[in-house]
């Protein structure tokens, strides 16, 4: 049994997941804690079980890593104003879910930077998507691993979540395939966040 459960860790590690991202979405007074709490544990978990490579140069992940981070921006950012124009009612909650989980100190970003950005690529893409592999080609694992990440935002009670987040890991997952670096993934994730929250907020 134990072996089973071993060989099959997506099993207990989804669940598990999923319940710590729903315990930091509860309390918006402490998202910060949990949520950090809760990278700290997925995290540690990939780092034990998951393939994390860094087979880049440090300019070459910076090089491929902030043209990504724009592009994603500028995916998400469409998508934003495709809401609008549709009128679905979505684009007033996607201003408010940005501004209520928006880092709000330099202790957030300190948080966001070393922590929560570096916790869900490690597990997500290098965890999870790993893990698929042994169950699916890896062009079905990538956009399976990317709708699990999607829906981590639909816990938050925020839907168009789901589609941003899946095509984030869209693109972060078939980056990590390609250039086998996890420090490229890091950048690009981060930069977003910084694009997103701090320079051309929505």
């Amino acid at each position: 049994m134990l072996r089973f459960i071993m060989k099959h860790k997506l099993l207990f590690m989804l669940p598990i997941a999923y319940g710590l991202y729903h315990l930091a979405f509860q309390d918006i007074s402490i998202f910060w804690y949990m949520y950090t709490f809760a990278l700290l544990i997925l995290m540690s978990a990939a780092i034990v079980f998951g393939e994390i490579h860094d087979e880049l140069r440090t300019w070459q992940s910076f090089a491929y890593g902030i043209p990504a981070a724009f592009a994603l921006y500028a995916v998400i950012f469409a998508g934003y104003y495709a809401l609008q124009l549709l009128e679905v009612g979505s684009a007033s909650s996607t201003a408010d879910f940005l501004a209520i989980f928006a880092p709000g100190s330099v202790w957030h970003l300190l948080l966001l930077m070393f922590i929560v950005v570096p916790g869900e690529e490690f597990f997500w893409r290098g965890f999870v998507q790993q893990q698929l592999k042994q169950y699916v080609p890896v062009s079905i694992a990538i956009p399976i691993a990317s709708v699990l990440f999607g829906f981590t935002l639909w816990l938050a009670d925020f839907w168009p979540g789901i589609f941003a987040g899946t095509a984030v890991g869209l693109v972060l997952g078939y980056l990590y395939e390609k250039t086998k670096s996890m420090p490229l993934l890091i950048i690009a994730h981060l930069m977003l966040m910084v694009l997103i929250f701090i320079i051309f907020p929505f």
